[in-house]
This record gives structure tokens, sequence and C-alpha cells, in this order.
């Protein structure tokens, strides 16, 4: 696997729904934001224009 594909991050994002997530990583290959959401045991993943698009940086409490 390249090493150079895969970006580390760990930021705070609210969803379209107001859920806060935190990404992870991004995939440079395959174009997609990898995040975790509460709760949920498993990697979420959406395309980088979906993530641009759906979600926004969260900022403080709530």
């Amino acid at each position: 696997m390249d090493d150079d594909r895969f970006i580390g991050a760990d930021k705070e994002y609210r969803d379209r729904r107001g859920i806060v997530v935190r990404v992870i990583s991004y995939d440079r290959q395959e174009r997609r934001v990898i995040f975790m959401r509460p709760g949920y045991p498993e990697e979420c993943f959406v395309p980088k224009w979906y993530f641009q698009k759906y979600f926004r940086e969260f900022e403080g409490k709530g």
C-alpha cells in the first residue's frame, strides 16, 4: 500500500443532519473523506465533493 495515499486528519465537522463526526483521514487515490460517527464502530466515508457540499467545520459546543 502506498503511504502517500492517505493523509491523516483529526478534525470535527457537522453533517447535514447536525451530527458531529470526526474526520480521521483523506484517501487521495479514491478521493474520499474517511470519518467516524459517534456510537458507530466502523469507519464511514463519502466522496470529497459530497463532503465539501454537505459537511461544515464544527466550532464549539452543541
